[in-house]
């Protein structure tokens, strides 16, 4: 990697003020203006905890106990401060804003920091990390250890600390290890080394020794009973992993209301060449996707592929990740010539779809959409399927306008208007140029 430590400029300091002021005013309004609240599993995972900090007690549930460990220094704070249940579903802020801290240590001087404060403030306010920000779902926790290990390993410093990092985010959620499969593999074929393939083992038996410890038996996961309630749709009422692997694949990447598709959409820039080479960290975002490749297969033949009644693709959530890696890359105008005005525009259209995703993730509210579990669930799949009841229109069709939702649309237009203007004032320019070229020849 290039080295950055050169002097900068007058204009490159005052561009680093102002994304820095940006990405800190942007942590307080994620932190206090949108809804935070433990939903569905989230009340488990507090009670499983709290059972063993108060009573020494390890209850038998399906949830890894991972993550609720790593929130229990928050945990206890909130018996003096506030209550346990407020920094539990604020805990994931700290999660991302620490990661983001140490991502910052681990690439400083091998990484342009202008090309960070783009990532950090797309990743925050154009994706879909902020839907997993709102709660103390496993997912946060998962993204941000995994994503530390892979920059860890593939840079060289600290490799053993990301491996283990790695490791953990794959123990915090079980059904990860489809991921860490081909993650090992791609960096075995990296390294042409079989010794990545250690992590994969060292996960599995964490995972099971977990199980043994819990449930009594290294093998049992927890979900052995659970199944969907049987609806009109045709593979409903089914449990494990019977969900046929092709619709469930195509689900995940293209169904409106879970697709990566509308939910990454910065995933898409990956199949350019330029994107590839634009990319620091290369071998980094290899892995990163290899991982999020493996969640995809595994989670294809799941039989609650969707995540439930959720906002978007929680299962996918480490997704934001690369698709903000690939958007800063591409949304940085300096670099290597050869980019066409139709490439930038069809940039700044993946920016501005993925800042709205960011800002529906931000503003979605189950309690709104009563009809994902109308007549007993019936009707859920047409919040998997249909753009009517998807969670990114949400904004538009369902919720009435309120304080909280203006200040957050304003931040959030605030952002994006930010980081597309050199991509608009590039395009506007191009455009002007050409002008007098596409005027000629034409008569009546």
């Amino acid at each position: 990697m290039a080295s950055f430590s050169s002097p900068r400029s007058a204009t490159q300091r005052a561009q680093a003020l102002v994304e820095t002021l940006l990405i800190v005013c942007g942590f307080v309004v994620l932190f206090v203006v949108p809804i935070h609240e433990l939903g569905g599993d989230n009340g488990s995972r507090l009670f499983d905890i709290e059972q063993l900090l108060h009573h020494g007690q390890l209850v038998n549930d399906r949830y890894s106990l991972v993550g609720p460990i790593f929130s229990t220094p928050f945990l206890l704070l909130g018996e003096v401060i506030g209550s346990p249940t407020w920094w539990a579903a604020h805990f994931n802020m700290f999660v991302v804003a620490i990661a983001l801290a140490v991502t910052f240590l681990l690439t400083r001087g091998r990484v342009d920091p202008a090309f960070l404060r783009r990532f950090t403030l797309i990743l925050l306010f154009a994706s879909l990390l902020t839907a997993g920000t709102r709660s103390y779902g496993a997912e946060i926790l998962t993204t941000a250890f995994v994503a530390l290990g892979s920059l860890a390993v593939s840079t060289g410093r600290y490799v053993r600390l990301g491996w283990t990092a790695i490791v953990i985010g794959v123990v915090n959620t079980p059904a990860a290890l489809g991921g860490l499969a081909l993650l090992t593999a791609a960096r075995a074929f990296q390294t042409k080394r079989l010794r990545p393939l250690l992590a994969l083992a060292a996960a599995a038996l964490l995972v099971m020794g977990e199980a043994w410890l819990r449930r009594g038996s290294p093998f049992t996961t927890g979900y052995e009973n659970d199944r969907s309630i049987t609806t009109i749709m045709p593979y409903s009422g089914r449990g494990g992993f019977s969900y046929p692997f092709v619709p469930g694949v195509l689900s995940i990447l293209f169904s409106f209301g879970r697709g990566l598709i509308f939910f990454a959409p910065g995933l898409l820039l990956w199949l350019a060449p330029r994107t590839r080479r634009l990319v620091p960290a290369k071998r980094a975002a290899v892995l990163q996707l290899a991982f999020l490749t493996g969640l995809v297969l595994l989670y294809a033949k799941w039989w609650a592929w969707y995540g439930g009644l959720t906002w978007g693709p929680r299962f996918f959530i480490f997704a934001a990740v690369p698709a903000s890696l690939f958007l800063a890359a591409r949304t940085q105008i300096r670099g290597p010539p050869g980019e066409t005005t139709g490439s930038y525009i069809f940039t700044l259209g993946l920016l501005a779809l993925s800042s709205w995703v960011g800002l529906a993730a931000a503003l979605g509210d189950l309690t709104r959409m009563s009809v994902c579990a109308g007549n007993n669930y019936q009707w859920e799949m047409l919040c998997w399927y249909t753009p009517d009841y998807s969670g990114l229109w949400w904004p538009v069709t369902h919720y009435p306008v309120t304080v909280r939702g203006l200040v957050l649309g304003a931040y959030f237009l605030l952002v994006f208007a930010y980081l597309a203007a050199p991509l608009v004032r590039e395009i506007a320019r191009r455009i002007t140029s050409q002008r007098a070229r596409w005027a000629y020849g034409w008569g009546l």
